[in-house]
Formats: C-alpha cells, sequence, structure tokens
C-alpha cells in the first residue's frame, strides 16, 4: 500500500498508458490472487474464485465502487489467507475439492506461498513502473 500512498482517487483508477490497468485495478487483482491461491486453493473453500465476468474482470473496478471498498477488500481477503494458512506445515499439501480435485494436483502450502511470493514482486515491480508514469515517483 506503501507505492500507492500519495495517489489521488483519480490516479487510483486512471488506467496507466501502455499498461492497461490501474493501480487500483491491480489491488483488487492481488485480493483474488489471495483468495484463489489460499481459501479456494489451500483449504478447498467452497468461494467464488474469479469475479462474476472472469479472471479479466479483477482488474477492472466499476466506477461506482468505491477506492475505500477496495482497499477493505484485498484486506479482508489478505486476513482470510492468513487465516488459511497458520497452524499448517510448509509441507501441508492443499486440500482438495476446491481448486484442486486429485492428490497429485495439490501443491504444498510452502509452493503456494512461494507461487504468492513471486506474484506479489512481480506486481510491485509493475506498480513501481506504474507510479513512475503516473507521477514520476520512483520506489526503492
Amino acid at each position: 500500500m506503501r507505492k500507492l500512498a500519495g495517489l489521488s482517487d483519480e490516479q487510483l483508477r486512471a488506467p496507466v498508458g501502455p499498461l492497461g490497468w490501474s493501480p487500483l485495478g491491480l489491488v483488487q487483482h492481488l485480493g483474488w490472487v489471495e483468495r484463489r491461491w489460499l481459501r479456494w486453493g489451500f483449504a478447498a473453500e467452497d468461494v467464488l474464485a474469479y469475479p462474476p465476468g472472469g479472471d479479466t474482470a479483477e482488474w477492472t473496478v466499476p466506477a461506482d465502487t468505491p477506492t475505500a471498498e477496495v482497499m477493505a477488500a484485498y484486506r479482508a481477503e489478505v486476513a482470510a489467507a492468513s487465516a488459511c494458512a497458520s497452524g499448517a506445515a510448509m509441507d501441508d499439501r492443499a486440500r482438495l475439492g476446491g481448486r484442486f480435485t486429485a492428490p497429485d494436483q495439490a501443491p504444498s502450502l510452502g509452493r503456494i506461498l512461494f507461487h504468492l511470493l513471486q506474484e506479489y514482486a512481480r506486481h510491485v515491480g509493475h506498480l513501481d513502473i506504474a507510479r513512475e508514469l503516473i507521477d514520476g515517483e520512483t520506489g526503492e
């Protein structure tokens, strides 16, 4: 969230030039990623894994959805994902019935968390680029 500090609501919502997505859309996407991999994937919860409209819809924030609602939904997904992983060992396998339907498909929690680390690293880099394009601010 630090990478977004200081941006106006308009800047958070406007698609960034050649990237085609808005910073707020990226936050929304990351909430869905948390849900997909930890709640639907690891815990096999019966949750909607993609927004109505499919996986591309997770990048588009409807104009009538308040920014605070997107941020709160992201934080809620992070908290729910953390709860799914708490108390589990890194070599525990994902439960069957959600994203993974067969034992040979079910990755370990460690593998899932490593994937999430890669996804976040990639998207934080994307946010660095977006932020520089928006207002010239550079990250560390």
